[in-house]
Protein backbone atom coordinates (compact mmCIF):
# COMPACT_ATOMS: atom_id res chain seq x y z
CA UNK A 1 0.00 0.00 0.00
CA UNK A 2 1.24 3.50 -0.84
CA UNK A 3 0.46 6.54 1.29
CA UNK A 4 0.39 10.15 0.22
CA UNK A 5 3.48 11.77 1.72
CA UNK A 6 1.85 15.19 1.50
CA UNK A 7 -0.95 13.92 3.74
CA UNK A 8 1.49 12.97 6.47
CA UNK A 9 1.53 9.25 5.62
CA UNK A 10 4.30 6.96 4.44
CA UNK A 11 5.39 5.92 0.99
CA UNK A 12 6.70 2.55 -0.10
CA UNK A 13 10.45 2.15 0.34
CA UNK A 14 12.46 2.64 -2.83
CA UNK A 15 12.79 -0.45 -4.99
CA UNK A 16 16.13 -2.19 -4.63
CA UNK A 17 18.36 -2.42 -7.66
CA UNK A 18 18.39 -5.91 -9.16
CA UNK A 19 21.69 -7.12 -10.60
CA UNK A 20 21.36 -10.39 -12.51
CA UNK A 21 24.61 -12.28 -13.06
CA UNK A 22 24.87 -15.30 -15.37
CA UNK A 23 27.72 -17.81 -15.16
CA UNK A 24 28.63 -21.50 -14.71
CA UNK A 25 29.15 -21.56 -10.94
CA UNK A 26 28.63 -24.41 -8.50
CA UNK A 27 29.91 -27.43 -10.43
CA UNK A 28 32.38 -26.62 -8.80
CA UNK A 29 35.33 -25.49 -10.91
CA UNK A 30 38.02 -23.34 -9.28
CA UNK A 31 38.15 -20.80 -12.11
CA UNK A 32 34.40 -20.41 -12.52
CA UNK A 33 33.89 -20.00 -8.78
CA UNK A 34 36.74 -17.49 -8.63
CA UNK A 35 35.19 -15.31 -11.34
CA UNK A 36 31.81 -15.30 -9.60
CA UNK A 37 33.45 -14.56 -6.25
CA UNK A 38 35.36 -11.65 -7.80
CA UNK A 39 32.17 -9.94 -8.99
CA UNK A 40 30.28 -10.66 -5.78
CA UNK A 41 33.03 -9.07 -3.68
CA UNK A 42 33.03 -6.06 -5.97
CA UNK A 43 29.26 -5.68 -5.64
CA UNK A 44 29.42 -6.19 -1.87
CA UNK A 45 31.60 -3.06 -1.74
CA UNK A 46 29.83 -0.99 -4.37
CA UNK A 47 26.18 -2.14 -4.16
CA UNK A 48 25.61 -3.92 -0.83
CA UNK A 49 21.90 -3.03 -0.76
CA UNK A 50 21.15 -4.37 -4.24
CA UNK A 51 19.48 -7.70 -4.84
CA UNK A 52 22.02 -9.90 -6.60
CA UNK A 53 20.92 -12.99 -8.47
CA UNK A 54 23.29 -15.54 -9.97
CA UNK A 55 21.76 -17.66 -12.75
CA UNK A 56 23.80 -20.86 -12.92
CA UNK A 57 23.43 -24.51 -13.81
CA UNK A 58 24.05 -25.53 -10.16
CA UNK A 59 22.27 -22.98 -7.96
CA UNK A 60 22.29 -25.03 -4.75
CA UNK A 61 26.05 -25.67 -4.58
CA UNK A 62 26.73 -22.14 -5.84
CA UNK A 63 24.67 -20.64 -3.02
CA UNK A 64 26.65 -22.60 -0.45
CA UNK A 65 30.04 -21.80 -1.96
CA UNK A 66 29.40 -18.09 -2.52
CA UNK A 67 26.76 -17.18 0.06
CA UNK A 68 28.99 -15.10 2.35
CA UNK A 69 30.33 -12.88 -0.42
CA UNK A 70 27.29 -10.60 -0.88
CA UNK A 71 24.59 -10.00 1.74
CA UNK A 72 21.72 -10.27 -0.76
CA UNK A 73 22.92 -13.07 -3.06
CA UNK A 74 20.42 -15.61 -4.31
CA UNK A 75 20.91 -18.25 -6.98
CA UNK A 76 18.59 -19.60 -9.66
CA UNK A 77 18.89 -21.52 -12.93
CA UNK A 78 16.20 -20.04 -15.19
CA UNK A 79 18.24 -19.33 -18.32
CA UNK A 80 20.27 -22.52 -18.00
CA UNK A 81 17.03 -24.50 -17.79
CA UNK A 82 15.66 -22.75 -20.86
CA UNK A 83 18.84 -23.56 -22.79
CA UNK A 84 18.41 -27.20 -21.86
CA UNK A 85 14.77 -27.19 -23.02
CA UNK A 86 15.61 -25.98 -26.53
CA UNK A 87 14.63 -28.47 -29.25
CA UNK A 88 18.19 -29.13 -30.45
CA UNK A 89 21.85 -28.22 -29.92
CA UNK A 90 21.83 -25.94 -32.97
CA UNK A 91 22.78 -22.44 -31.73
CA UNK A 92 20.16 -20.76 -33.92
CA UNK A 93 17.42 -23.03 -32.59
CA UNK A 94 18.55 -22.47 -29.01
CA UNK A 95 18.68 -18.68 -29.39
CA UNK A 96 15.23 -18.59 -30.97
CA UNK A 97 13.68 -20.84 -28.32
CA UNK A 98 15.13 -19.03 -25.31
CA UNK A 99 14.11 -15.60 -26.58
CA UNK A 100 10.62 -16.87 -27.39
CA UNK A 101 10.25 -18.35 -23.90
CA UNK A 102 11.36 -15.13 -22.20
CA UNK A 103 8.96 -13.15 -24.40
CA UNK A 104 6.10 -15.60 -23.80
CA UNK A 105 6.44 -17.47 -20.46
CA UNK A 106 3.50 -19.66 -21.46
CA UNK A 107 5.95 -21.61 -23.62
CA UNK A 108 7.88 -22.60 -20.49
CA UNK A 109 5.39 -22.40 -17.61
CA UNK A 110 7.60 -24.35 -15.21
CA UNK A 111 9.95 -21.36 -15.13
CA UNK A 112 7.31 -18.63 -15.17
CA UNK A 113 8.48 -17.14 -11.84
CA UNK A 114 12.08 -17.01 -13.00
CA UNK A 115 11.10 -15.40 -16.30
CA UNK A 116 9.07 -12.81 -14.39
CA UNK A 117 12.20 -11.98 -12.38
CA UNK A 118 14.10 -11.35 -15.62
CA UNK A 119 11.59 -8.59 -16.34
CA UNK A 120 12.57 -6.74 -13.14
CA UNK A 121 16.33 -6.58 -13.69
CA UNK A 122 18.44 -3.42 -13.77
CA UNK A 123 21.65 -5.08 -14.97
CA UNK A 124 21.99 -8.40 -16.80
CA UNK A 125 25.63 -9.46 -16.76
CA UNK A 126 27.21 -12.54 -18.33
CA UNK A 127 30.28 -12.84 -16.12
CA UNK A 128 33.51 -14.05 -17.62
CA UNK A 129 34.91 -17.41 -18.48
CA UNK A 130 35.24 -19.86 -21.34
CA UNK A 131 31.73 -21.28 -21.47
CA UNK A 132 30.26 -19.52 -24.53
CA UNK A 133 31.78 -21.50 -27.38
CA UNK A 134 31.53 -24.62 -29.55
CA UNK A 135 32.23 -26.98 -26.65
CA UNK A 136 28.81 -26.09 -25.23
CA UNK A 137 26.71 -24.84 -28.19
CA UNK A 138 23.50 -24.54 -26.14
CA UNK A 139 25.09 -21.83 -24.03
CA UNK A 140 24.49 -19.25 -26.76
CA UNK A 141 20.99 -19.28 -25.31
CA UNK A 142 22.39 -17.45 -22.28
CA UNK A 143 23.35 -14.53 -24.52
CA UNK A 144 19.99 -14.63 -26.26
CA UNK A 145 18.21 -14.81 -22.92
CA UNK A 146 20.05 -11.74 -21.65
CA UNK A 147 18.96 -9.82 -24.75
CA UNK A 148 15.35 -10.91 -24.28
CA UNK A 149 15.42 -10.04 -20.57
CA UNK A 150 16.66 -6.54 -21.36
CA UNK A 151 13.84 -6.08 -23.87
CA UNK A 152 11.39 -6.73 -21.04
CA UNK A 153 13.07 -4.75 -18.29
CA UNK A 154 15.18 -2.11 -20.02
CA UNK A 155 18.24 -3.43 -18.16
CA UNK A 156 21.81 -2.51 -18.94
CA UNK A 157 23.43 -5.56 -20.57
CA UNK A 158 27.03 -6.66 -20.28
CA UNK A 159 29.31 -9.57 -21.01
CA UNK A 160 32.80 -9.33 -19.55
CA UNK A 161 36.05 -11.28 -19.63
CA UNK A 162 34.75 -13.69 -22.25
CA UNK A 163 36.72 -16.35 -24.11
CA UNK A 164 34.56 -17.18 -27.12
CA UNK A 165 36.67 -19.54 -29.23
CA UNK A 166 36.29 -21.98 -30.79
CA UNK A 167 32.84 -20.72 -31.71
CA UNK A 168 30.19 -22.98 -33.30
CA UNK A 169 30.49 -23.07 -37.11
CA UNK A 170 27.81 -21.02 -38.81
CA UNK A 171 26.86 -19.11 -35.66
CA UNK A 172 29.32 -16.20 -35.71
CA UNK A 173 26.82 -13.85 -37.38
CA UNK A 174 24.22 -14.81 -34.77
CA UNK A 175 26.70 -14.00 -32.01
CA UNK A 176 27.47 -10.61 -33.56
CA UNK A 177 23.78 -9.80 -33.95
CA UNK A 178 23.08 -10.65 -30.31
CA UNK A 179 26.10 -8.85 -28.86
CA UNK A 180 25.36 -5.72 -30.90
CA UNK A 181 22.44 -5.24 -28.49
CA UNK A 182 24.69 -5.25 -25.41
CA UNK A 183 25.87 -2.07 -23.70
CA UNK A 184 29.25 -3.52 -22.70
CA UNK A 185 31.10 -6.32 -24.52
CA UNK A 186 34.51 -7.18 -23.09
CA UNK A 187 36.67 -10.18 -24.06
CA UNK A 188 39.89 -11.60 -22.64
CA UNK A 189 41.87 -12.81 -25.66
CA UNK A 190 42.75 -11.80 -29.21
CA UNK A 191 40.81 -14.52 -31.10
CA UNK A 192 37.63 -13.46 -29.28
CA UNK A 193 38.32 -9.82 -30.13
CA UNK A 194 38.76 -10.80 -33.78
CA UNK A 195 35.45 -12.66 -33.68
CA UNK A 196 33.70 -9.54 -32.29
CA UNK A 197 35.48 -6.67 -33.97
CA UNK A 198 33.73 -4.03 -31.85
CA UNK A 199 34.44 -5.62 -28.47
CA UNK A 200 36.78 -4.28 -25.82
CA UNK A 201 39.80 -6.56 -25.31
CA UNK A 202 41.03 -6.39 -21.71
CA UNK A 203 41.77 -9.53 -19.68
CA UNK A 204 40.18 -12.12 -17.42
CA UNK A 205 37.63 -10.92 -14.86
CA UNK A 206 39.73 -12.27 -11.97
CA UNK A 207 42.15 -9.38 -12.53
CA UNK A 208 39.44 -7.12 -11.08
CA UNK A 209 40.47 -8.49 -7.68
CA UNK A 210 43.19 -11.15 -7.84
CA UNK A 211 43.30 -13.38 -4.74
CA UNK A 212 45.73 -12.08 -2.15
CA UNK A 213 48.70 -14.45 -2.18
CA UNK A 214 49.27 -16.10 1.17
CA UNK A 215 52.79 -17.45 0.80
CA UNK A 216 53.69 -20.24 3.15
CA UNK A 217 57.12 -21.34 4.27
CA UNK A 218 55.83 -24.89 3.87
CA UNK A 219 54.72 -24.42 0.24
CA UNK A 220 56.23 -27.01 -2.06
CA UNK A 221 58.68 -25.98 -4.76
CA UNK A 222 56.70 -27.65 -7.55
CA UNK A 223 52.92 -27.74 -8.09
CA UNK A 224 50.96 -29.93 -10.49
CA UNK A 225 47.42 -29.33 -11.80
CA UNK A 226 46.55 -31.51 -14.80
CA UNK A 227 43.09 -32.37 -16.07
CA UNK A 228 41.68 -35.13 -18.24
CA UNK A 229 38.16 -33.81 -18.90
CA UNK A 230 38.83 -31.89 -22.14
CA UNK A 231 40.90 -32.99 -25.10
CA UNK A 232 41.58 -36.28 -26.84
CA UNK A 233 44.18 -37.72 -24.47
CA UNK A 234 43.52 -40.53 -22.04
CA UNK A 235 44.63 -40.05 -18.42
CA UNK A 236 47.35 -42.68 -18.88
CA UNK A 237 48.90 -40.73 -21.77
CA UNK A 238 48.85 -37.53 -19.72
CA UNK A 239 50.32 -39.34 -16.72
CA UNK A 240 53.21 -40.65 -18.80
CA UNK A 241 54.03 -37.14 -20.05
CA UNK A 242 53.87 -35.66 -16.56
CA UNK A 243 56.09 -38.36 -15.09
CA UNK A 244 58.62 -37.79 -17.86
CA UNK A 245 58.72 -34.08 -17.08
CA UNK A 246 59.14 -34.61 -13.35
CA UNK A 247 62.00 -37.04 -13.93
CA UNK A 248 63.70 -34.76 -16.45
CA UNK A 249 63.54 -31.91 -13.94
CA UNK A 250 64.68 -34.21 -11.12
CA UNK A 251 61.64 -33.42 -8.99
CA UNK A 252 61.35 -35.54 -5.84
CA UNK A 253 57.86 -36.31 -4.50
CA UNK A 254 58.63 -34.42 -1.27
CA UNK A 255 59.04 -31.26 -3.37
CA UNK A 256 55.66 -31.62 -5.12
CA UNK A 257 52.11 -30.46 -4.39
CA UNK A 258 49.12 -31.60 -6.44
CA UNK A 259 46.14 -29.24 -6.84
CA UNK A 260 42.56 -30.19 -7.71
CA UNK A 261 40.64 -27.61 -9.77
CA UNK A 262 37.51 -29.75 -10.21
CA UNK A 263 36.72 -32.34 -7.54
CA UNK A 264 37.54 -35.88 -8.66
CA UNK A 265 38.08 -34.84 -12.29
CA UNK A 266 41.57 -33.54 -11.55
CA UNK A 267 42.48 -36.65 -9.58
CA UNK A 268 42.43 -38.93 -12.63
CA UNK A 269 46.01 -38.25 -13.73
CA UNK A 270 47.62 -38.00 -10.24
CA UNK A 271 45.85 -41.21 -9.21
CA UNK A 272 47.77 -43.10 -11.89
CA UNK A 273 51.01 -41.67 -10.47
CA UNK A 274 50.17 -42.40 -6.84
CA UNK A 275 52.89 -44.99 -6.34
CA UNK A 276 55.45 -43.00 -8.33
CA UNK A 277 54.82 -39.85 -6.29
CA UNK A 278 54.53 -41.17 -2.74
CA UNK A 279 55.23 -38.19 -0.49
CA UNK A 280 53.59 -35.59 -2.72
CA UNK A 281 51.08 -33.27 -1.01
CA UNK A 282 47.49 -33.26 -2.27
CA UNK A 283 45.25 -30.16 -2.08
CA UNK A 284 41.59 -30.97 -2.85
CA UNK A 285 39.24 -28.32 -4.20
CA UNK A 286 37.64 -27.96 -0.77
CA UNK A 287 40.94 -26.83 0.73
CA UNK A 288 42.02 -24.47 -2.04
CA UNK A 289 38.60 -22.81 -2.03
CA UNK A 290 38.81 -22.27 1.73
CA UNK A 291 42.53 -21.53 2.10
CA UNK A 292 43.71 -20.52 -1.37
CA UNK A 293 46.23 -22.14 -3.66
CA UNK A 294 49.53 -23.30 -2.08
CA UNK A 295 51.54 -20.39 -3.48
CA UNK A 296 55.08 -19.11 -3.08
CA UNK A 297 57.22 -16.81 -5.23
CA UNK A 298 59.72 -18.77 -7.28
CA UNK A 299 57.62 -21.93 -7.47
CA UNK A 300 57.44 -23.94 -10.67
CA UNK A 301 54.00 -25.09 -11.77
CA UNK A 302 52.81 -27.58 -14.37
CA UNK A 303 49.21 -26.60 -15.09
CA UNK A 304 46.77 -27.41 -17.84
CA UNK A 305 44.16 -25.25 -16.12
CA UNK A 306 43.96 -21.55 -16.88
CA UNK A 307 43.11 -19.91 -13.57
CA UNK A 308 45.84 -21.64 -11.55
CA UNK A 309 48.21 -20.25 -14.21
CA UNK A 310 46.77 -16.75 -13.71
CA UNK A 311 46.75 -16.79 -9.90
CA UNK A 312 50.16 -18.45 -9.51
CA UNK A 313 51.80 -16.07 -12.00
CA UNK A 314 50.26 -13.09 -10.17
CA UNK A 315 51.91 -14.41 -6.99
CA UNK A 316 55.35 -14.59 -8.60
CA UNK A 317 55.45 -18.24 -9.66
CA UNK A 318 56.63 -19.51 -13.02
CA UNK A 319 55.45 -22.60 -14.79
CA UNK A 320 54.65 -24.73 -17.78
CA UNK A 321 51.29 -23.89 -19.39
CA UNK A 322 50.23 -27.29 -20.70
CA UNK A 323 47.62 -27.19 -23.46
CA UNK A 324 45.58 -30.39 -23.69
CA UNK A 325 43.26 -28.90 -26.36
CA UNK A 326 44.66 -26.67 -29.11
CA UNK A 327 41.35 -25.10 -30.03
CA UNK A 328 40.53 -24.19 -26.44
CA UNK A 329 43.34 -24.19 -23.89
CA UNK A 330 46.08 -22.94 -26.20
CA UNK A 331 44.18 -19.67 -26.64
CA UNK A 332 43.51 -19.37 -22.92
CA UNK A 333 47.11 -19.88 -21.84
CA UNK A 334 48.46 -17.74 -24.70
CA UNK A 335 46.39 -14.77 -23.47
CA UNK A 336 48.22 -14.87 -20.12
CA UNK A 337 51.64 -15.45 -21.65
CA UNK A 338 51.10 -12.47 -23.97
CA UNK A 339 50.22 -10.36 -20.92
CA UNK A 340 53.59 -11.25 -19.41
CA UNK A 341 53.08 -14.26 -17.13
CA UNK A 342 56.53 -15.52 -18.08
CA UNK A 343 55.28 -19.10 -18.34
CA UNK A 344 56.46 -21.53 -21.00
CA UNK A 345 53.78 -22.77 -23.41
CA UNK A 346 53.68 -26.52 -23.94
CA UNK A 347 51.49 -28.14 -26.60
CA UNK A 348 50.75 -31.67 -25.49
CA UNK A 349 50.05 -32.75 -29.06
CA UNK A 350 53.56 -31.70 -30.09
CA UNK A 351 55.13 -33.43 -27.10
CA UNK A 352 58.78 -33.28 -26.13
CA UNK A 353 60.44 -32.45 -22.82
CA UNK A 354 60.82 -28.70 -22.28
CA UNK A 355 63.41 -27.28 -19.93
CA UNK A 356 62.31 -26.15 -16.50
CA UNK A 357 60.89 -22.60 -16.79
CA UNK A 358 62.94 -19.77 -15.33
CA UNK A 359 60.45 -16.86 -15.26
CA UNK A 360 59.17 -14.92 -12.27
CA UNK A 361 55.46 -14.57 -13.02
CA UNK A 362 53.64 -11.35 -13.83
CA UNK A 363 55.53 -8.14 -13.09
CA UNK A 364 53.58 -6.19 -10.42
CA UNK A 365 52.88 -3.31 -12.80
CA UNK A 366 51.09 -5.70 -15.19
CA UNK A 367 48.76 -6.92 -12.45
CA UNK A 368 48.06 -3.29 -11.45
CA UNK A 369 47.35 -2.28 -15.04
CA UNK A 370 45.02 -5.25 -15.56
CA UNK A 371 43.14 -4.34 -12.40
CA UNK A 372 42.73 -0.77 -13.65
CA UNK A 373 41.34 -2.04 -16.94
CA UNK A 374 38.82 -4.30 -15.20
CA UNK A 375 37.78 -1.49 -12.84
CA UNK A 376 36.97 0.60 -15.91
CA UNK A 377 34.88 -2.26 -17.26
CA UNK A 378 33.12 -2.67 -13.90
CA UNK A 379 32.26 1.04 -13.84
CA UNK A 380 30.87 0.81 -17.37
CA UNK A 381 28.60 -2.03 -16.22
CA UNK A 382 27.55 -0.93 -12.73
CA UNK A 383 28.61 2.70 -12.41
CA UNK A 384 30.96 4.15 -9.83
CA UNK A 385 30.41 3.62 -6.11
CA UNK A 386 28.05 6.18 -4.59
CA UNK A 387 30.86 7.93 -2.70
CA UNK A 388 32.63 8.69 -5.98
CA UNK A 389 29.64 9.86 -7.99
CA UNK A 390 29.79 13.49 -6.89
CA UNK A 391 33.37 13.81 -8.08
CA UNK A 392 33.10 11.82 -11.30
CA UNK A 393 31.05 11.82 -14.52
CA UNK A 394 28.42 9.13 -15.13
CA UNK A 395 29.70 5.67 -16.10
CA UNK A 396 30.57 5.12 -19.73
CA UNK A 397 28.31 3.05 -21.88
CA UNK A 398 29.48 0.88 -24.72
CA UNK A 399 30.58 3.51 -27.23
CA UNK A 400 32.80 5.32 -24.73
CA UNK A 401 34.27 2.07 -23.48
CA UNK A 402 35.30 1.14 -26.99
CA UNK A 403 37.13 4.43 -27.46
CA UNK A 404 38.76 3.97 -24.05
CA UNK A 405 40.20 0.68 -25.28
CA UNK A 406 41.80 2.43 -28.23
CA UNK A 407 43.43 4.98 -25.95
CA UNK A 408 44.81 2.36 -23.58
CA UNK A 409 46.20 -0.09 -26.13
Amino acid sequence: MTYDENAGGRSDPPTRACHYLIGPSGFPNYGDELIAATWLRHLARTAPEADVWLDTHSPGPAQLLLNDLHPRLRCTDTLWRLCGEAPSDDPWEVARWVQSAVDDPGLAPRWDAGIALLGRTDVVHLIGGGYLNALWPRHIGLIAGAVAAARRSGARTAMTGQGLTPFPPGAADLLRSLTDRFDVVDVRDDPSAELLAGAVRTCDDVFLEPPEPRPSAQAREFVLCVQADIGAFEPSVLAAQVLGLLRAWEVHPEQLAVVEGIPRVDRAVPALLEHELAGAEFHPFRDIWRDGLPLAPGQTWISSRYHPHLVAAAAGATGLAMSVSRGYYTTKHRSLIDLGSGWTPFDFETGGTPDRPTGTGFPPHVVRRCRELKLSVAEAVYGRPVAEEAAAPPPARRLALRSWRTRSS
